[in-house]
Parts: C-alpha cells; sequence; structure tokens
C-alpha cells in the first residue's frame, strides 16, 4: 500500500453486542472497520461487547481493513476497562469519542498510557458537539498521535436543535470548519453517517457533497451503503488516467528547464501535479486494498 496515501473511503461501525456482524465483517469489501463499545452497544451489554470484540480481533481474518476501537468516555463507567481491552489487542487506532478540549483528548492519552497501550498507536477524535466544532484546532494540535477526525453529525445536529434535511445545510458551516482544520494540520478527515439506509440516492447526494467539500471517506452504519460511499470516494478510472498523463508531461517539461506547462489545453503548475500525484497514490492504494 501507497506510504503516501491510506483509502479511508468507508468506515464501518459495527456493534461490538453482535457476533454476527463482526463475523460478516470479515468478507466486507469496506476500507475500515469500528468495533463499537459506545452508542451502538447498551449499558448491559457492554462487558459481552468486549469479550466479543477480543475474541474477533484476537481470531483474526480481516485482512489489510484498518481496524479500530470506540471506547465508551472516560468519564463514563466503562471508559477504564474499554481502554485495558485495547491494550490486548492488535489494532490500527483508537476512537475517542465526543471530544470537546485537548484537556479531555489528554486524560484519555493518559489512560491509554496507564493501560500499557503502544504510545505510538494512532488516535482518531470524534468531533460531535458545538464545543467540539469550536475547538477542534485546539484539539488536533494537541497530539501528534492524532491521525483521522470523524465529525458526528447525527449528535452534532441533536445539540444545534437543527434538522436532519437533505441539503444538511444546518451543518455546512461546521463541516467546512473541520476540513479546513484538518487540512491545516495534515490529518484524514470523515463524514457523519448517513442514518437512512436504504436512501440511496440521499446516501450517493450526502457522499458528493462530502468530497467535493475535502472529505477523506464516510463512516457508515450499514454494509448496504458500503458500495456507493466507496464509488463516490474512488478516483475515476478518467480522473487517475488523466492525472498520470499529466504527471508525465509535467516531468518533460520539468526536463526542459520549464517550471510550467500545457497540458490538454491547461496550464499546469506545481501544485496541479501534486494534487495528481495524490490522486494515483490513492488510487494505487485502493488497488491494493483490494487485492
Amino acid at each position: 500500500m501507497s506510504s503516501a496515501v491510506r483509502p479511508r473511503r468507508s468506515i464501518l461501525y459495527m456493534s461490538g453486542a453482535n457476533a454476527r456482524t463482526l463475523e460478516k465483517a470479515k468478507s466486507l469489501p469496506v476500507d475500515g472497520l469500528i468495533f463499537d463499545l459506545e452508542d451502538a452497544v447498551l449499558p448491559g451489554s457492554k462487558a459481552i461487547a468486549r469479550e466479543q470484540i477480543l475474541g474477533a480481533l484476537t481470531g483474526g481474518g480481516y485482512g489489510k481493513r484498518e481496524l479500530l476501537i470506540r471506547v465508551n468516555a472516560m468519564s463514563s463507567p466503562w471508559g477504564k476497562e474499554d481502554v485495558e481491552l485495547v491494550s490486548q489487542v492488535k489494532i490500527d487506532g483508537v476512537l475517542i469519542p465526543k471530544i470537546e478540549s485537548a484537556a479531555m483528548l489528554e486524560e484519555v492519552l493518559q489512560a491509554l498510557d496507564v493501560a500499557g497501550v503502544d504510545s505510538q498507536l494512532p488516535v482518531w477524535v470524534m468531533i460531535e458537539t458545538p464545543r467540539g466544532v469550536l475547538r477542534v484546532e485546539e484539539i488536533i494540535s494537541a497530539s501528534p498521535r492524532i491521525s483521522c477526525v470523524v465529525v458526528g453529525t447525527s449528535d452534532l445536529t441533536k445539540d444545534l436543535h437543527a434538522r436532519h434535511v437533505p441539503s444538511r445545510q444546518p451543518l455546512l458551516n461546521a463541516l467546512a470548519h473541520c476540513v479546513l482544520v484538518a487540512r491545516a494540520y495534515e490529518v484524514d478527515i470523515l463524514d457523519g453517517v448517513h442514518l437512512s439506509f436504504k436512501d440511496y440516492s440521499g446516501l450517493r447526494a450526502a457522499c458528493e457533497q462530502g468530497r467535493d467539500m475535502g472529505f477523506d471517506g464516510k463512516t457508515l452504519i450499514h454494509p448496504n451503503q458500503i458500495d456507493t460511499v466507496n464509488a463516490v470516494f474512488s478516483p475515476s478510472k478518467e480522473d487517475v488516467e488523466d492525472a498520470r498523463q499529466m504527471i508525465a508531461a509535467w516531468k518533460q517539461a520539468e526536463s526542459q528547464g520549464q517550471g510550467v506547462c500545457i497540458f490538454n489545453g491547461r496550464l499546469i503548475e506545481k501544485l496541479h501535479v501534486e494534487a495528481a500525484c495524490r490522486l494515483v497514490n490513492l488510487a494505487d492504494a485502493i488497488a491494493n486494498l483490494e487485492h
């Protein structure tokens, strides 16, 4: 897989309390899986969810998919035991919900250290409250371990007293702000879930909107959303070929001492080539993930 880009088009939440879905996920064409101990698990099922996640991850079989655990808040009755589970399994990252400040993040990082979790394990943070959005730069800049931001659009909509509308107009300012900060600190960012999992046209529209805003991918709540999300967040064959040809034209111009070149009637500068290289790297990484 390309060291420059890791595909995060589709990241699926799976309830740790549902053993059947944990097994089924091994065959799903998804880029990443979030083994959920938080919202998707009732209080009385937290213990069994931890046990089942431990068994699933110990047993393996998830291939090249990126694997994460979403823990409960450290202030909850379950946070400490969730973090201890993280220390017992091999995963690619831990997802922290409802982070609202650098101080909250530091509390989680300290808990991970106390539990003996690898200090290099990447941390993903969920921005899903107004305070989280307002302090997203403070949060992202607080630790070099943060590798991805997940916007929790459902909780954010609730806290804003907004409505779920197809245009997502009430969320656009917050979404754009989070993307801006994530890009400033060079971390990936994922769009929130589309709750109507049988609304395929609405899902596609939301994906296209998120892609055009700059999101790397989308979190999902149901396997039947995967194909649509992967399709929208994957570069098309035509775009990839165009990018490869652009890179070749640029290299030829550069070898002749030129700082710009004309390609298919367009003026091409280094910034365009950098974007083209990233697109090609993403396409190559996706191809590697799928084979």
